[in-house]
């Protein structure tokens, strides 16, 4: 099912008189494809909850409409809206089995769409099999790890046959390895199911991972739409391109002159097209070649071996963090004894945006043969 959001704005009264009325959600204008797994993303108190459970029914908007396919949904109650929601805590009765806790939803079902008992327990079960629980019906929810009860509560959204999954946060109670499955996990079910699914978290690898599209937000407002690679390697301003990547983006004070990049006093790289003026640069990890005569030279720091890549660690007096870290090749050598570490960069992987507002500042497309000519004359030899 198609979900459509048409300027959909939320504000909350203030609490009391020393208050301000606070805009929680800002014309959010968007449209979920039917079928698609999308990501809202972003930092906490950037609105995604919000625009959840405005979706859902459980928050009224404050302005905009809201459709489900053609139908227009905004003031409908959110039991009639035939949606799923899975909550961030569960939301499990604990006295409960498990069957009996996927069973609940079906069981306050009332006129043509209530069921027989033996049509919900074949409802039960068949949601208990598409999140692989069905050993464990018998079990109460203490009696579950913390993966088993998420899919316990996304059996309990499943067994409705909704329109539209909704994800709060599902995943920021579980250690990093039960993360890990239960994410892949929600991708098998949403394409075994083919549901319309919203996913939230703050989590930028997470929502990269297994959406189909990512809605980065921020201060209520959206920042940019795309698919997650797309975004990745084109941040419409300084604000994203920080916000996705592991480890995230290096950030410098830069200036353009002549159509030449300085970072500090060296020259870093041509931007055909660029006006002169001062920029803001942002170098992905994996945007550093070693070389010994590159055109950038850092601080080296460290050198952390991390299986198949390394991590250098450098500092640069004009970064704006305290440290900056490339992904190389971990075959790669890297003279530890050195008090420097210089770098060519790949053109795709650096971004400039502008001092003024943040934005992304375009350059002219480069010629390939800049980036393949400072690969070649990498010095460092591989083990």
């Amino acid at each position: 099912m198609k979900v459509v959001l048409e300027n959909v704005t939320k504000i909350f009264p203030p609490r009391n008189k020393r208050e301000k009325e606070f805009m929680a959600v800002n014309d959010f204008t968007f449209t979920v494809p039917d079928g698609k797994l999308i990501g809202l993303l972003g930092p906490s108190g950037c609105g995604k909850s919000t625009t959840l459970y405005m979706i859902s029914g459980l928050q009224k908007v404050s302005g905009g409409k809201i459709y489900f396919g053609d139908n227009d949904v905004t003031n409908l109650p959110a039991e009639s809206r035939g949606v799923g929601l899975v909550f961030q805590n569960y939301a499990l009765y604990p006295h409960l089995t498990v069957k009996q806790n996927i069973l609940f939803p079906l069981q306050n079902l009332k006129g043509s769409e209530k069921l027989s008992k033996k049509e919900m327990l074949e409802r039960a079960y068949q949601a208990a099999k598409l999140v692989q629980l069905e050993e464990l019906m018998e079990r109460k929810p203490n009696a579950l790890s913390g993966g088993q009860q998420q899919r316990v509560a996304i059996a309990r959204a499943l067994v409705k046959m909704p329109g539209v999954l909704l994800l709060d946060e599902p995943l920021s109670n579980l250690d990093a390895r039960l993360r890990l499955q239960t994410r892949e996990e929600i991708r098998r079910i949403q394409k075994e199911t083919g549901i319309t699914t919203i996913f939230v978290t703050h989590d930028q690898e997470e929502a990269m991972s297994i959406s189909d599209m990512i809605v980065v937000m921020r201060d209520g407002v959206i920042q940019q739409v795309g698919k997650p690679q797309d975004v990745y390697d084109n941040p419409t301003n300084l604000f994203v391109a920080k916000f996705l990547g592991t480890p995230p983006i290096n950030v410098f004070n830069g200036e353009v002159k002549g159509g030449k990049l300085y970072i500090g006093e060296e020259c870093v790289l041509e931007v055909a097209g660029v006006a002169d003026q001062p920029v803001t640069v942002g170098i992905r990890p994996e945007g550093f070649i070693p070389a010994e005569d590159g055109a950038m030279t850092c601080n080296l720091t460290n050198l952390e071996i991390m299986g198949r890549d390394a991590s250098v660690v450098a500092t640069h007096p004009a970064s704006c963090n305290p440290t900056i870290r490339s992904i190389i090749d971990g075959d790669c050598k890297i003279d530890t004894a050195s008090a420097t570490v210089r770098y060519n960069l790949k053109p795709h992987k650096v971004f400039l945006f502008s001092k003024e507002n943040e934005k992304r500042i375009e350059v002219a497309a480069q010629n390939n043969d800049d980036f393949l000519t400072a690969a070649l004359k990498l010095k460092y030899s591989k083990s």
